[in-house]
């Protein structure tokens, strides 16, 4: 692999996860909760799949295999705690934006 060629990688992939993170505010940011808890369950679906996956490959059930699948589980699941950090952080925001619009409706009345 040549080093445009990895370059080009590198770009792509860091536009994915912008893309990521951009839509994760967007979803966040609607009015609907629920709607920024897309991603990060995904997130969580997978991981416990890729797990479930890596416990059904292991040829014998020992201690390092339940380690590895920890292992796993919680590395997947890093994406999944950003995102959520992400959807509390913007949540927060526009709970105060939402307080802030019902007092000056109230100081109107």
């Amino acid at each position: 692999m040549g080093p445009i060629l990895q370059v080009a990688n590198s770009i792509i992939f860091l536009g994915i996860l912008v893309g990521i993170v951009f839509l994760q505010i967007f979803l966040s940011t609607k009015e609907n909760k629920k709607l920024g808890l897309i991603l990060p369950g995904i997130n969580f679906v997978i991981s416990i799949l890729i797990s479930l996956i890596y416990l059904l490959n292991a040829l014998t059930l020992d201690v390092s295999i339940f380690i590895g699948i920890t292992i796993v589980f919680i590395a997947y699941n890093v994406p999944a705690i950003i995102l959520m950090a992400i959807y509390y952080a913007c949540r927060n925001k526009h709970k105060k934006k939402y307080e802030i619009n019902k007092m000056n409706i109230q100081d109107l009345d």
